[in-house]
């Protein structure tokens, strides 16, 4: 059962052929053997978890179907409200606080769709991080390999280390500067980063309000965009979440792609050979199948990425601020370090960077995305590293570890694009490698058929828990 994707599972469940009982109690016991390898959990909620199952299979005694995910077992990183469960975000400061009153709203939608929440998933403190290394919790490792980072913030956000060791079907996390992207990418997934405001944030802890974003992480992009049905729209709760028509993104998986325009960067800096090998590839592909990839410039790249940083900065300095002039010593170096400059960061230099973000945007569309539809380029230029290499801990380490696994990723953040991880093979190390399909405004369910196709073509294959590959080829 673990082993199918949740596409499959929730349609064996719709079949009958088995039970939300059953499928949880697997996904519970994996959950606790892959924990001493991956410790991806903080908390897995089994008692919770089961209650919901019996529900779900009661409900679908009496004829009742509630969505798409109807008795599957999901996890979520621990940065998301659930009535009546604390919420430590990583850290020490919220650790064992109050449980909280109401479930965030995108726990909510899923709930509605028919989920089942397996527990609460490690992250880097205070989401804050690429590596998915946390001094409170422990690591959370990869499960590939748990010599190597498993990708942060969302670490253990089944994006992560749970999906990838089977023990759900998909997770939730969130994206400031990569933060669902990354631990895709490093652990053979599809993660998805929607169009800024496609998802309400209510509920979900932030690091910087301009940037935020909540997305899924799943095993292939028919889930993803199973997922991402249910958590669209619009919210009361968060102003920030458009009113936008949401599409039935996976009835269009197979045909959303169809005539569409590919586009690439001309000058994409320096890079891995292995990494640059996979995009070639990629890249040789996605010509076979929709026609030439034009290579384009675009020479904002790096004041995108600054742009970002600046204000990710001086947001997340605002929210910590009080908090760290009273408990500075309960942070750790890295999340401290990364924190404390924006508040020095004048109120000029915030300002110009939220005012340069349309013409950044208008830039880019009207250049690098003329007349395309999405844009390929590296996840990650850098094979995964191991945990030693990407200790932030370690003096000097900090913000050349988030510069080597974070250039290719925060220059969308900041722009506010939709962005789909997507496994494209694998590394030396026998490692994955992925790639970033961009795409424009509201424009995921093109993303997610191109990135089904695409990593069909490649001859993708990952069982959770087990080796992935690519068919015929294993580097």
């Amino acid at each position: 059962m673990l082993e199918l994707s949740l596409a499959e599972i929730a349609a064996a469940i719709r079949a009958r052929q088995v039970s939300c009982l059953e499928v949880t109690l697997a996904a519970i016991e994996q959950a606790e053997t892959a924990q001493p390898l991956t410790n991806a959990f903080v908390e897995i909620l089994a008692d919770r978890a089961l209650d919901q199952a019996r529900a779900r299979d009661a409900e679908l005694r009496a004829g009742r179907l509630r969505g798409p995910l109807h008795g599957v077992p999901l996890a979520h990183k621990d940065c998301f409200e659930r009535a009546g469960v604390s919420m430590g975000v990583g850290s020490k400061l919220l650790a064992g606080s109050a449980p909280r009153t109401r479930d965030a709203t995108a726990l909510m939608r899923l709930e509605a769709a028919g989920a089942v929440d397996l527990g609460r998933l490690n992250l880097n403190e205070f989401v804050a991080g690429p590596t998915g290394q946390n001094p409170h919790l422990g690591d959370c490792r990869n499960a590939w390999d748990p010599d190597r980072i498993s990708g942060g913030s969302s670490s253990g956000s089944g994006s992560g280390s749970a999906v990838a060791s089977g023990a759900v079907y998909g997770a939730l996390g969130s994206d400031t500067g990569g933060s669902i992207r990354l631990p895709a990418a490093m652990q053979g997934l599809f993660g998805l980063k929607p169009t800024y405001g496609r998802v309400s944030r209510a509920g979900c802890f932030p690091r910087a309000h301009s940037l935020d974003c909540v997305g899924p992480m799943t095993r292939t992009a028919e889930d993803a965009a199973l997922m991402l049905g249910a958590l669209a729209g619009p919210d009361p709760r968060d102003p920030t979440a458009l009113d936008a028509p949401v599409p039935d993104y996976a009835a269009r998986i197979a045909t959303a792609a169809a005539g569409s325009r590919l586009v690439t960067l001309a000058d994409p800096g320096p890079m891995d050979p292995d990494i640059a090998a996979r995009i070639e590839d990629l890249l040789r592909v996605a010509a076979d199948l929709h026609g030439p990839v034009a290579r384009r410039a675009f020479p904002q790249f790096a004041a995108c990425d600054a742009l970002g940083d600046v204000l990710s900065k001086v947001e997340a300095s605002t929210l910590h601020g009080h908090w760290m002039a009273i408990r500075g010593g309960d942070y750790s170096t890295a999340v401290h370090s990364r924190t404390e400059p924006g508040l020095h960061i004048p109120a000029q230099r915030y300002l110009e960077a939220l005012a340069l973000r349309a013409r950044m945007l208008e830039e880019f569309l009207a250049t690098v995305m003329d007349g395309a539809d999405a844009l390929i380029c590296p996840a990650i230029p850098i094979p995964v590293p191991t945990r030693v290499e990407a200790d932030m801990e370690a003096a000097g380490r900090v913000f050349p570890v988030v510069a080597a696994l974070t250039s290719w990723t925060r220059p969308f953040s900041y722009l506010g694009l939709p962005v789909l991880t997507v496994p494209i093979g694998l590394d030396r190390n026998g490692m994955p490698v992925a790639a970033q399909l961009v795409g424009r405004p509201f424009g995921e369910a093109r993303l997610l058929s191109l990135g089904a196709g695409l990593s069909a073509a490649l001859g993708w294959s990952f069982t959770p828990g087990l080796p992935a590959r690519i068919d015929g080829d294993a580097a």
